[in-house]
């Protein structure tokens, strides 16, 4: 008597769905490979497996957020696939947990309904490369101080005048005292096109000026983008 097959689970198929994608990432070749192989083909491993299960995770996710959102539709979405290939190749020559956990939430942003368009998709993957975590801590400290203190459980201080560098350096106390830091930091992000232009970080301003937003259009765009949902 032949056996029926086995049906297969949402979380199979993701993870299906995951190891196609991972596959699809190049691998290095000719004297490079045996470099490779020798030194690096262990840790790789290790991310490709913890980055497979992000996969796995975020198209689980997917449809539990909107049911019609099958793994196998997913996998048939051109645009989603370039999304998932890109992020996956980011994401095994990185280490940081910031940077991980945004290619994690951009991935699964390009899944839902009404993603941001593909070209910028791959303009703000390319961010998530280039930018390092503390790029992307002061991009979020400065789109709405207010909200991040209190996420964050940070006091706010309720100041009466001063500028905004002294609401940056309260909230992420490692960049006090590193005015050329995090200068260069949000002049990064200016010419990304993040930050409004103009040098307003050591400006004196009102209270309310102080923890007003500084991010642009597409700044918001980026960040949600790179937030979970």
């Amino acid at each position: 008597m032949n056996e029926l097959p086995t049906k297969k689970s949402a979380g199979d198929v993701a993870r299906e769905v995951g190891r196609a994608v991972v596959s699809l990432v190049p691998a290095a070749g000719g004297p490079l490979q045996v470099v490779f192989e020798n030194f690096f083909a262990s840790p790789l491993e290790k991310r490709k497996e913890a980055w497979l299960q992000q996969l796995a995770d975020v198209v689980k996710e997917v449809e539990g957020r909107v049911a019609e959102l099958t793994p196998e539709k997913l996998a048939q979405n051109e645009a989603f696939v370039t999304v998932a290939m890109q992020a996956s190749q980011i994401a095994l020559r990185n280490h940081q947990q910031a940077k991980l956990e945004a290619l994690r939430n951009a991935v699964l942003n390009a899944a839902l309904p009404n993603p941001p368009q593909e070209d910028e998709q791959m303009i703000f993957l390319r961010l998530i490369d280039q930018l390092t975590p503390w790029h992307l801590k002061v991009l979020s400290v400065l789109d709405d101080p207010v909200q991040w203190m209190a996420r964050h459980g940070v006091a706010n201080l309720g100041w009466g005048a001063g500028g905004p560098s002294a609401v940056l350096e309260h909230c992420l106390p490692d960049l006090r005292g590193q005015r050329e830091i995090y200068d260069q930091i949000v002049r990064d992000l200016q010419s990304e096109g993040l930050l409004g232009q103009g040098q307003f970080l050591h400006v004196t301003m009102t209270g309310g000026g102080m923890v007003g937003s500084r991010t642009t259009d597409r700044g918001k765009r980026f960040i949600r983008f790179i937030t979970s949902p």
